[in-house]
């Protein structure tokens, strides 16, 4: 009998949780996917949560909702499903808990609350767009990522901690910590694409259904205009395309030949046994070359406008060498342009060896501070080209804010325009550039 009331209670509850989808469905169309993709589970929970791939609910705690009216059970289910969009479930062993979970929440309302949808109205309102206020107006842009590292920098009081959990709270995050509680400790990469409850990969298809909101945002309903702003801000947040500096210079390496034993062709038997009989004479001698990927021909160019910062400049040319100087990167003979340009070119710096880079880091400094125009750089290569001063060139990096003219036509080698995240509000890129958006501490 208990058991039959129990299933009866469950169903009723799940009957709810689908009208409260279907009023989301309407008022926001658009996410669509995310809100199909959850499916029902009753378990014991004080309030709903999710791990991707289940919503999680007590069926009295839904009966609760529902019985106090309003849009309370609409906003916690929405709630739910923003956190999978944003892949916050989705988090490595090591994190700091609370501060991830408090971050995650707040980035969530203030996306909930600048949709302005009558249908997400709670209590709670009011309460929480004072804070959210607050909070915008302390440490910017209200992204799970950002409010984190920004807690983890500067921590909460216990007090406070407590005092805004209490008010952004909607659901339960535990589930999202059973999976890696047991793991090895870890550094709190929020981008890290773990699996959900049950072993499951969940990360690709909620990458699917984000990627899927963000065109939809950008095409279809674009009348959602400024009401959805931080919600976009959110999803280019975590669908940006993240390189390394390495993987990138990858891309633009050339074989070339490099005095290094060919593992691949020499036989150590042979070798070894030469030396036991003969004493020192082998009966092979290992071969002294073989062809490797190396960076030969490259050129960085470097947006000395005023509006980019001559600091991140600067770290960010360190960075690219010590890459370049690693093992299996760096050839003894390089061809290397570090060309400053605002809107002119203000110097080319030719570099063909590590002791030329070393000399160029202790003396570099930024010239120009004038205004942004990319084609002066794309010009001064395609001369270099013609001259003859590169025979393979495969990749130029442009180090920039994003604020400039643009060349219209692809050159005949690729290119990436380098975004510092802080610095930069979603620039335009032409379709035929990589466009690389990175943090401050990846650089």
């Amino acid at each position: 009998m208990n058991c039959n009331k129990e299933e009866q209670m469950e169903k009723l509850a799940v009957q709810i949780l689908r009208y409260a989808r279907n009023e989301l469905l309407v008022a926001l169309r658009f996410m669509d996917l995310a809100l199909c993709k959850l499916t029902y589970q009753a378990a014991d929970v004080a309030r709903t949560a999710t791990d991707g791939k289940h919503l999680y609910f007590a069926p009295q705690y839904i009966f609760q909702l529902y019985r106090e009216g309003g849009y309370t059970l609409n906003h916690a289910y929405l709630h739910s499903v923003f956190h999978c969009v944003f892949y916050h479930p989705f988090i490595a062993p090591g994190v700091d808990q609370p501060l991830w979970d408090l971050a995650c929440d707040i980035a969530v309302e203030g996306i909930i609350r600048e949709l302005n949808v009558k249908q997400l109205e709670t209590a709670m309102d009011a309460a929480r767009a004072v804070e959210l206020d607050a909070i915008q107006k302390t440490y910017g842009k209200l992204t799970a990522e950002r409010l984190y590292k920004s807690f983890l920098k500067k921590p909460l009081s216990k007090k406070e901690q407590e005092r805004l959990q209490e008010i952004f709270q909607v659901d339960e995050h535990m589930v999202w910590y059973m999976e890696k509680e047991s793991g090895q400790d870890g550094g709190g990469d929020q981008d890290s694409q773990d699996q959900g409850s049950g072993g499951e990969d969940l990360y690709p298809s909620w990458e699917e259904i984000s990627e899927r909101i963000k065109v939809d945002l950008e095409t279809a309903s674009q009348e959602w205009g400024k009401r959805s702003s931080s919600l976009m801000q959110n999803v280019q947040e975590v669908n940006r395309e993240r390189y390394d500096y390495s993987g990138f210079l990858r891309k633009f390496a050339v074989l070339g030949e490099a005095m290094q034993i060919n593992d691949d062709e020499f036989d150590y038997i042979f070798y070894t046994y030469g030396l036991s009989l003969y004493r020192n004479i082998p009966l092979i001698e290992p071969l002294e070359y073989k062809d490797v990927k190396r960076i030969r021909e490259f050129v960085i160019a470097i947006d000395t406008s005023g509006s980019v910062k001559g600091e991140l400049v600067q770290t960010f040319v360190q960075k690219i060498y010590n890459i370049l100087k690693s093992t299996e990167s760096f050839f003894s003979k390089i061809n290397l342009h570090i060309i400053q340009c605002d809107a002119d070119i203000q110097e080319d710096v030719k570099i063909t060896c590590q002791e030329e880079f070393d000399a160029y880091l202790k003396t570099m400094t930024i010239k120009g501070l004038g205004g942004t125009d990319f084609r002066p750089v794309f010009r001064y290569v395609d001369e270099l080209i013609h001259k003859g001063e590169f025979v393979n060139l495969r990749g130029l990096i442009y180090f920039t804010d994003g604020y400039g003219t643009f060349p219209e036509r692809k050159p005949e080698y690729e290119t990436a325009f380098l975004f510092v995240a802080d610095e930069y509000i979603n620039p335009y890129v032409p379709p035929w550039a990589i466009k690389l958006v990175l943090q401050k501490d990846e650089i």
